[in-house]
């Protein structure tokens, strides 16, 4: 409860336990939520006087060794009597993903003293959790592409997709009892809990073009943000850190998960299949809205809401749609406004960090946000 008001009083939501910034954006000059979002983004004292290196490697060299140990037991967890979990667990693993969510918790683990064996199962854990939700939202959304490979439901199919989602799943869960902590299990399953949550959201606003911009950071908070946060927050936790140190890291998780989430957003219709490990436009074709398209068609005509209805709410898209789709959203400048937030969402992460002390573990996660939003530069 202690920890709820002190990120009320700061200015955020509880969204089913987990965090949303409520705070208005910059610039907004009405209601709708959206206009604005490209003015300046919020000022503090202690924002980064110029851009830091737009890379996580620093981070990857950190956690390497532990990062061995991790993949190690990923493989050892994925084992199993029935041959198809192994191999579909493999093919996720194997396509190149960062794992970026495992080693935020072994940087926060190590960033506050820890010293153990615990860090190593709960960034499995986390990465087990993130796999099992890429295998369940493949199958929601019909994905083709997965990190640029086909998806596990493309070659195995939609039923051995959800079920060896579901069996890395209660692997996680089985490893997070091993750990001993319950407030660890406690932020972990709970963020398990707001991601599925989030998923029934997205469902819901899908293809609603009255999705307010609270809706859409409610939905983005919880299918993305809160892992993160889980991820970031348990590291704290198993290290016997103050309670300020873990809200501040489980805040900086928050506002980094909203920034990925944006810029992945905005790489769907400025980016490259290479970037974004699926196909330009899927969202447009799955009838997503997302801040670019609430902001362009908040910013647009008659005519151009007409086009949003017809291709979004209505699903009835031709093959130039997706070009024309990105040519309003430029003119309304939807990307860069959405760019924008990001690094306003990027900026209260790097605040975040204020409560560890300098180092190359906080160096190395300012340099995370710095990446995350520099994807689409």
């Amino acid at each position: 409860m202690v920890t709820q008001l002190i990120f009320l009083m700061r200015g955020h939501r509880l969204v089913s336990g987990s965090v949303v910034d409520t705070q208005p954006a910059a610039g907004r000059t009405d209601g709708s939520g959206v206009e604005g979002l490209s003015s300046v983004a919020p000022q503090h004292s202690n924002a980064p006087a110029a851009p830091r290196e737009k890379s996580i490697a620093p981070l990857m060299q950190l956690v390497d060794a532990d990062m061995q140990r991790v993949n190690q037991m990923i493989l050892d967890m994925a084992a199993a009597n029935a041959e198809m979990i192994p191999e579909i667990a493999r093919h996720l693993i194997d396509s190149g993903g960062k794992r970026l969510r495992p080693m935020l918790t072994l940087a926060a683990a190590l960033a506050c003293g820890y010293r153990g064996d615990d860090h190593v199962k709960l960034a499995a854990t986390v990465e087990f959790m993130h796999t099992a939700t890429l295998l369940h939202d493949d199958v929601v959304d019909e994905s083709e592409l997965r990190r640029g490979k086909p998806s596990a439901r493309m070659v195995w199919g939609n039923q051995a997709s959800v079920l060896v989602g579901d069996y890395l799943l209660g692997q996680a869960f089985r490893t997070m009892v091993e750990v001993g902590s319950l407030d660890a299990l406690a932020v972990l399953s709970r963020a398990a809990a707001v991601i599925a949550e989030g998923e029934v959201l997205q469902l819901v606003a899908a293809k609603h073009l009255t999705t307010s911009e609270e809706q859409y950071l409610q939905v983005i908070n919880a299918k993305t943000a809160a892992l993160f946060s889980a991820a970031t927050e348990v590291g704290p936790i198993i290290a016997g850190s103050s309670a300020e140190v873990r809200i501040g890291l489980a805040d900086y998780g928050t506002q980094l998960g909203l920034a990925f989430q944006l810029v992945d957003d905005a790489l769907d219709y400025g980016g490259s299949s290479m970037t974004l490990g699926k196909k330009v436009g899927d969202d447009f074709r799955e009838g997503k809205v997302t801040l670019p398209i609430l902001i362009a068609a908040t910013r647009g005509g008659d005519a151009d809401r007409e086009f949003w209805q017809r291709t979004i709410e209505r699903g009835e898209i031709e093959d130039a749609d997706l070009d024309r789709a990105i040519e309003l959203l430029g003119r309304h400048n939807a990307i860069a406004a959405t760019v924008e937030r990001a690094r306003a969402y990027g900026d209260k992460a790097i605040t975040a960090l204020d409560v560890l002390e300098d180092g190359p573990y906080r160096a190395a996660l300012e340099d995370v946000v710095h990446f995350c939003v520099s994807r689409v530069s």
